[in-house]
């Protein structure tokens, strides 16, 4: 394709439209588009990417790469002037959010979130200059999926890249709270479930969570930082009308963290509460063990006392009649015990 062939003009400002229920599942693909001249065009390559940002001073490019190899991010980094730190930390990968300042670049770290059974986050590395936008990411994450670029990113890429950066950072953040739903779901099941009775699998399940939200806790709550920044520290790099939007992601932020939050001491209470539950279990059961142990001594004392010599007497009925006396007062003392521990709930 030619590279300086322009293949979609700016859609008119409309809400994004409602997708097929059939539509098919398509893997992300690495995609570099410029904005210029007041239309979309599409660059090929590192090469082509170069001729449109030197053909216009005012062109805005958006550099999206998929799993890159090497060769393809060196290539970009070159044209781009990217820093070499930014180049190997998209190489090596981040543990947490966080935000850097290179040369007039920023590099933002987000991770994006999906529920598969478990929460699994997906890191996306993001670029902002002035007149561009790079993001690289795995294929698990689709940045053409984010409600401002469903109609294609002409209209957010025309308004700058900064603007761009809010469209895709705020469909992150949107992402976190069905995620949170999820989790909010499986710990009200988790409570029904201890207070049923408790079970090794709800332990075990307690403890994944936990340590699930924890892990949420660690990838997402930096990101309060990170927009904290971007709000407030004059990187040059933010038009001022577009920092109500970034701050509107930082509010999001921190509903969700104070959601995490919530929940994680949910999760411990719950997990008090089966703890609790067990030993009440426990005591239950060595009240019961109290209660029959007590008839038994009683018993066994009365018994131990005549010891067994008389029993040969008391079948052949030459027994006398205090040895009946002695066994129908234990025989009577024992049940009294027995109705007695079963008023107070001991047997």
């Amino acid at each position: 394709m030619d590279a300086t062939t322009p293949t979609q003009d700016a859609p008119p400002d409309e809400g994004p439209p409602e997708r097929a229920a059939a539509e098919p599942a398509v893997e992300p693909a690495t995609r570099i588009v410029v904005w210029t001249e007041g239309r979309l065009v599409d660059a090929d390559g590192a090469d082509g990417l170069k001729s449109l940002l030197d053909a216009d001073d005012g062109a805005r490019a958006w550099i999206d790469l998929v799993r890159p190899t090497p060769d393809e991010l060196s290539a970009i980094a070159e044209v781009l002037g990217l820093h070499p730190l930014i180049v190997e930390d998209i190489e090596g990968r981040n543990l947490r959010a966080r935000l850097q300042e290179f040369d007039g670049l920023i590099h933002i770290v987000l991770f994006a979130l999906e529920f598969v059974g478990e929460a699994a986050t997906t890191e996306v590395d993001i670029v902002l200059a002035e007149r561009f936008l790079l993001t690289a990411h795995e294929p698990t994450w689709d940045p053409m999926a984010a409600p401002m670029l469903r109609r294609g990113p002409a209209i957010p890429l025309g308004r700058g890249p900064d603007y761009l950066l809010y469209a895709l950072a705020d469909a992150i953040v949107d992402g976190y709270f069905p995620v949170l739903d999820h989790l909010a779901d499986e710990i009200d099941q988790l409570q029904d479930d201890v207070m049923e009775g408790a079970s090794s699998w709800t332990l075990r399940r307690l403890f994944v969570l936990k340590r699930e939200l924890i892990d949420l806790r660690r990838v997402i709550s930096p990101a309060r930082e990170v927009f904290n920044q971007l709000t407030n520290r004059d990187l040059g790099i933010v038009a001022r009308p577009h920092i109500v939007y970034l701050r509107d992601i930082y509010d999001h932020l921190i509903r969700v963290t104070d959601e995490l939050d919530n929940y994680r001491e949910l999760v411990a209470g719950t997990l008090d509460v089966y703890l609790s539950t067990v030993n009440n279990n426990l005591s239950a059961i060595m009240k019961r063990l109290t209660g029959v142990t007590v008839i038994l001594a009683g018993v066994g004392a009365v018994a131990g006392i005549f010891g067994m010599s008389e029993a040969g007497a008391a079948f052949a009925g030459s027994e006398a009649a205090g040895f009946w006396g002695v066994a129908l007062v234990t025989v009577a003392l024992a049940t009294l015990a027995a109705i007695v521990l079963r008023r107070i709930d001991w047997i």
